[in-house]
């Protein structure tokens, strides 16, 4: 099914509007000569860690300790991640070497 010219527009239009509101509307909620409202100040703090810890439990949650490589892969990568972050301090770097000694373990090794 495809959409006619008048469909194409709204939808174009309607993809342009969410895309200002998003980028415009924290700007008008948090005026630069206001102060930050501590609940978001508050979420600034912990959101960061609680993301980081979602996405540490999502990889994690189909790895089968008793089947397969048990997991050991994915615990090897996790332990580059944490050595190359607290060596270097650098996020890109710890996350390319994790991912990449991943994809070589599961790829050539396990």
């Amino acid at each position: 099914m495809t959409m006619n010219i008048t469909q194409q527009i709204i939808t174009i239009a309607m993809v342009v509007l969410g895309t200002m509101l998003t980028r415009f509307l924290p700007f008008m909620i948090f005026p630069s000569g206001k102060p930050t409202p501590n609940y978001v100040q508050y979420l600034g703090k912990v959101l960061p860690s609680a993301v980081i810890g979602l996405l540490v439990i999502y990889c994690f949650k189909d790895v089968s300790l008793l089947s397969g490589s048990h997991g050991i892969p994915e615990f090897i990568a996790v332990a580059i991640v944490v050595l190359l972050h607290f060596w270097k301090k650098n996020m890109l770097l710890s996350i390319a070497g994790g991912t990449i000694v991943y994809m070589i373990l599961v790829q050539l090794v396990f």
